[in-house]
């Protein structure tokens, strides 16, 4: 078949590799979409820090955010999910220690993560081998585009979890890419006052044609308190500006990733009693970011720019993206 493999910095392609074969447990999908996401994006220019701590190794196959539909099962996988629509949990733990016993497998110490981490081959390929106790069925109300953006939306339905939102609440969301959007989403479907704060005016003018009027840059945020602030920019400052920001005794979520440390004087934490949270992953999120897109509560589909074939990956992961304003890049590996 055919997959899309980063064999070194900057040199990724198309080549054709063995099938997969499920193992016990496991199913094989055959994938209809992939995303195309950040951490893609620094396993190809070799700034991933997984490179670097001996947690991944070139060459790499990627892709984590996808759907599809089972083709073949290995024993004891259950022929019931044969010919179903799926996508899956990124995080696979090692199911026996004690945070994987508590539910918290993306947390585990030796856990695989799917186009990641540990050598588990992605979904930037024809076909992917999923442990059966990862994957979440997808219901008919629930397209490819949609179903490839379950994953990030785990991730950005968590992040507004771990604001505490109540309906009327002000929430700011720091970094209007696919994360912040889908944030902001999930936050105004839960009934919250949405603030996106970004940089550049193509973003802004994209956070507002989906709906949201209070859309600001740095310079003209107005002195409004906070209830929370959810920083998903991946910008150093990005975190002590939002315990700044945040009204005292709110929730401040972390789930940007910066590409150097970010310095946050926790002092400010204290002295403004506030509670920070930090999100790794959409595992606890993904059941929660299927329904609310089979129910319409959120539409995620307008944050595709395009869709494009594997061999325009390489190119995509360089820089050259089609599209539109809209931050997400999808692959049809069938094209």
């Amino acid at each position: 078949m055919r997959a899309f493999v980063v064999s070194e910095p900057g040199a990724a392609g198309v080549v054709e590799v063995e099938p997969p074969v499920p193992a016990p447990g496991e199913v094989v999908v055959d994938v209809e979409r992939a995303g195309i996401c950040g951490t893609d994006a620094e396993f190809f220019d070799g700034t991933m820090p997984y490179l670097h701590d001996g947690h991944a190794r070139f060459p790499v196959r990627l892709g984590h955010e996808w759907c599809g539909r089972v083709s073949a099962v290995g024993e004891g996988a259950g022929p019931e999910w044969l010919g179903r629509r799926v996508t899956g949990d990124t995080m696979l733990g090692c199911r026996t220690c004690r945070r994987c016993r508590s539910g918290r497998q993306h947390l585990c110490a030796a856990r695989t993560e799917i186009g990641i981490r540990g050598g588990r081959p992605g979904a930037l390929a024809e076909q992917v081998a999923v442990p059966v106790t990862a994957l979440h069925a997808l219901p008919g109300t629930v397209g490819v585009a949609a179903g490839a953006l379950v994953e990030p939306g785990g991730n950005a339905l968590r992040a507004v979890w771990g604001a505490q939102l109540s309906s009327g609440d002000r929430v700011l969301i720091v970094g209007p890419g696919t994360i912040g959007l889908l944030a902001a989403m999930f936050a105004r479907a839960a009934g919250a006052e949405v603030h996106l704060l970004g940089t550049t005016a193509p973003s802004l003018e994209f956070a507002r044609s989906l709906g949201f009027r209070h859309v600001w840059r740095e310079t003209d945020l107005p002195a409004l308190p906070f209830d929370a602030v959810i920083e998903a920019s991946g910008a150093p400052g990005a975190p002590a500006r939002a315990a700044e920001l945040v009204e005292p005794g709110g929730r401040v979520v972390y789930i940007g990733l910066a590409g150097s440390p970010s310095l946050l004087d926790t002092r400010v934490l204290a002295l403004k009693d506030v509670t920070a949270v930090g999100v790794l992953s959409a595992s606890p999120g993904l059941a929660g970011a299927i329904e609310r897109y089979a129910s319409g509560a959120v539409d995620p589909v307008p944050l595709v720019a395009a869709t494009v074939g594997l061999d325009a990956v390489a190119a995509v992961l360089a820089g050259d993206r089609p599209g539109g304003a809209a931050p997400k890049i999808h692959v049809d590996p069938r094209r």
